[in-house]
């Protein structure tokens, strides 16, 4: 046993001397990389590694942090029926717009690449545009307008199938359901552009020697050869989609208001501002964070794992 460990210590000691000499070679490529894993560190992991912290403390940015060890975990899942709630519509929200507006930002991709060169960058300019639009969506709070003068409500009355106007953005019923309309019209995201990128990059070659091993159809072509060729976009997409469906916060706070009615449209990147900038609960809205960071984390290795059965 003793040998053993000697032997182990050895091989490590070893290792760890090869790996210097190497890192010394490529000094030079470690400065190059120095600037930007320098300001990775301060800015992405550090501030995830310091909320982590104070999600463990009570903090509330005057006082100095007191550690409260996992009360504050205890209190959002045990006593914070908002929270609760929030997860839920946050959920739902995902399940629903992740996957469709994934699909389609996919499809339309696919389509628009069948398209002369001239039209397809037309055609990519127009879907891409409300997702960089800023705040674009408020336009629908003019459409939902809760008197008879919004565009909706004028459509419904003028057509007899309603006889006064519906409070389309205060009541619970329509609430969520209109933001996941507007969630998904503004979907066609940085996944989008990826999708087209990788389709351009395909390479054609393949098509021709896919047709010749019995690829009958387009359908056929897409699983086999267009997939598979695209995982790394598919990847990042997939990335995309999850960050912006857990993402919510801005739709739902400008179109239901702040808070809405009945908590009906809350979701927990809005529970999260709640705690962290109107109440200045440091400590509890990190621990928000934290467990948002970890469902991101796990809903991401659980679409991962389904891509990479893509074409196999």
């Amino acid at each position: 046993m003793k040998e053993y460990i000697s032997k182990y210590f050895t091989l490590r000691k070893h290792n760890a001397q090869v790996a210097w000499k190497k890192a010394k070679k490529a000094k030079m490529c470690y400065a190059f990389l120095a600037p930007y894993a320098i300001l990775f560190t301060m800015f992405y992991v550090f501030p995830v590694v310091a909320s982590i912290y104070f999600s463990f403390t009570y903090y509330n940015i005057l006082e100095s942090p007191r550690f409260l060890g996992l009360q504050n975990y205890i209190n959002l899942i045990l006593q914070d029926d908002i929270f609760l709630t929030s997860i839920k519509n946050t959920f739902m929200i995902a399940i629903i717009t992740g996957p469709l507006g994934y699909i389609m930002s996919f499809l339309f991709a696919w389509l628009i690449n069948e398209l002369p060169r001239w039209v397809r960058s037309v055609a990519v300019i127009v879907f891409y545009a409300p997702s960089i639009a800023g705040n674009c969506y408020v336009i629908f709070s003019v459409f939902f307008r809760g008197d008879a003068y919004g565009y909706v409500n004028a459509f419904l009355m003028n057509m007899g199938i309603i006889d006064k106007p519906v409070l389309w953005l205060i009541n619970p019923d329509y609430m969520l359901p209109i933001c996941m309309l507007v969630i998904l019209w503004m979907s066609l995201g940085t996944g989008f552009l990826s999708f087209v990128a990788g389709l351009q990059g395909v390479d054609r070659s393949q098509f021709e020697a896919g047709y010749m091993d019995g690829v009958k159809n387009r359908w056929q072509e897409l699983w086999f050869i267009t997939l598979p060729n695209m995982k790394p976009m598919l990847m990042f997409g997939a990335v995309m989609s999850i960050t912006q469906a857990f993402g919510v916060c801005d739709v739902t706070m400008a179109l239901c208001g702040y808070p809405s009615t009945d908590y009906a449209a809350r979701t927990i990147v809005t529970h999260l501002f709640d705690y962290g900038f109107s109440r200045f609960e440091m400590g509890y809205a990190c621990a928000i964070a934290t467990l948002l960071f970890l469902i991101m984390i796990l809903c991401n290795k659980a679409i991962q794992s389904l891509l990479r059965r893509v074409g196999t």
